[in-house]
């Protein structure tokens, strides 16, 4: 059951994170990057639990190099739009 949770949590700051790249704002940055912590709390709890630690950190580096590459452009953007 906690697996669905953090793939859920995971998926969700994917899809939005993709969306503040249409519509960047500041309150959605930070809500971002609390799922984005979400994310890792449960994934770190779930590599203590099943000990698939290769496979999952793998699988987790993707997803960090993804989300950060994306958040980074919105805040790109973000600092654009206010100078």
């Amino acid at each position: 059951m906690f697996l669905v949770v953090h793939i859920t949590i995971a998926c969700l700051s994917v899809v939005y994170s993709t969306y503040l790249l249409a519509v960047p704002s500041q309150k959605g940055l930070l809500a971002s990057y609390a799922l984005v912590t979400l994310t890792l709390v449960t994934g770190t709890y779930l590599v203590f639990q099943n000990g698939h630690i290769v496979s999952t950190c793998v699988t987790g580096l993707v997803y960090i190099a993804f989300v950060a590459s994306e958040l980074t452009f919105v805040r790109f953007r973000l600092a654009k739009s206010r100078s």
